[in-house]
Parts: structure tokens; C-alpha cells; sequence
């Protein structure tokens, strides 16, 4: 069975051991991120896991992939746990709209290690995340695709997603077409 977990303790060697075999968390700069995570473990163990949690957006301002910086969202990240760690799902917003900036792609983002891929892991975890951002109170969430992303497609549809929009990225998530789609909660 597919669980979201907490980011905890107890669960961080496994979420640091996917990093050191290459995985990231995110497909934009996925290799700063990488990084980034693995460098911020090394020197913080329980503030790495804090920032994981973000509902006031307390944290440190958010470092966009061409270096540009812009003010935290409230959000949070759960590990997707299914017999072990196999990827993330995260969650951000504005409180009192479903806007967001610009420079923020979606609402909702995921990703699965590649050796748990194929495995519906991303379906369910997706549909957990829905399930548990209720009390948020927006009316949807929106997620972003590559056009050629017909594994991330399927996992969106499959969880009510509805496209809403062909667009290109702006200029700090590296610009190229992109599709936007709309999930009502």
C-alpha cells in the first residue's frame, strides 16, 4: 500500500540514499537540487527536515534554477513510501487565492525514483496528496508537464486532471513549451 509519509528521522537515510544514487527530486535543475539537498543534510540534519514543512513559509527565500531568488510559499513535501522510499510529492500555495506567482509552475508537484517507476507508486501518491489538501481550502490545484511527459500525463489524468493550457516557461525555469493542467478538488 502507497503511504505518505512525514519527512522524519527514521526516514532520511533512505530519502539521502535515493540522492546519492543520482535521483532528485524535481526535474528542473534536478542536479543543483541534488546537491543542494545532499549539502544541506550534510550540514543540518533536523533543519533539512524542517524546511520540509513550510506552512507559515518561514524558510529561507526559494533559489530558482537561473539563480534568481523569490519570496517561500507555504508548502510541504511528503515521501512516498510504498515498501520502502520511492519518491516525493509536494504541495504549495498563496493563503486566500488559487493564484500563483509567475515563477511557481504549479500547486503540486512529484517525482518517483526510477527504479519504482511503473509501478501506479505515482497515481496513488498523487491522489493521497488531493485527499489530504482539503482543508487548504482551494477550489483546485494546478500541475505542469513537458508536452512529452506521457508517463506524468497519465498520472494527472488519471487523478481528474483536465488540461487547461499550452504555455512556455518563463525564463527562469529555462523557458520551452509546457502544459498546464487543472485538477478541481
Amino acid at each position: 500500500m502507497v503511504e505518505l509519509r512525514i519527512p522524519d528521522a527514521d526516514l532520511l537515510p533512505d530519502y539521502e540514499s535515493a540522492l546519492n544514487r543520482g535521483w532528485s527530486p524535481t526535474p528542473v535543475a534536478p542536479e543543483v537540487t541534488r546537491q543542494r539537498h545532499l549539502a544541506a543534510i550534510a550540514q543540518d540534519r533536523a533543519a533539512f527536515l524542517a524546511s520540509l514543512d513550510d506552512r507559515a513559509a518561514r524558510g529561507a527565500p526559494v533559489i530558482l534554477p537561473d539563480g534568481s531568488t523569490v519570496p517561500r510559499l507555504p508548502g510541504f513535501s511528503r515521501w512516498v513510501w510504498h515498501g520502502g522510499f520511492c519518491g516525493v510529492v509536494n504541495m504549495r500555495w498563496q493563503p486566500g487565492t488559487a493564484d500563483l506567482p509567475a515563477h511557481v509552475l504549479g500547486h503540486v508537484g512529484y517525482g518517483i525514483v526510477p527504479w519504482r517507476r511503473r509501478e501506479g507508486i505515482a497515481t496513488s501518491a498523487l491522489g493521497l496528496l488531493l485527499a489530504a489538501i482539503a482543508p487548504i481550502g482551494l477550489p483546485f490545484v494546478e500541475l505542469t508537464t513537458d508536452p512529452a511527459n506521457d508517463a506524468s500525463i497519465r498520472v494527472i489524468t488519471a487523478n481528474g486532471g483536465v488540461l487547461v493550457e499550452r504555455f512556455t516557461k518563463v525564463a527562469a525555469h529555462g523557458g520551452g513549451e509546457a502544459l498546464r493542467w487543472r485538477i478541481t478538488l
